[in-house]
């Protein structure tokens, strides 16, 4: 206990500063939001590609097979 313990002073005009932070957390918040859409978005077009992809190949592979004949 040497050390000596620091005591920070507030002032009241310290204060009405620390009321700013709301603000730039509703905007974090918004920007977390704008993410999570784009993300989203990047999922069901990569989702919608893969099932075009997946239904040409299907109709590809049947349209080809030649039908066998009844011997």
């Amino acid at each position: 206990m040497t050390a000596k313990a620091k005591i920070k002073v507030i002032k009241k005009s310290e204060l009405k500063i620390a009321e700013k932070p709301v603000i730039i957390e509703k905007k974090s918040n918004q920007a977390a939001r704008e993410m999570v859409s784009t993300v989203s978005n990047w999922v069901n077009e990569f989702q919608q590609r893969r099932r075009d992809e997946t239904k040409q190949a299907i109709e590809k592979f049947f349209s080809n097979q030649p039908q066998p004949t009844g011997v």
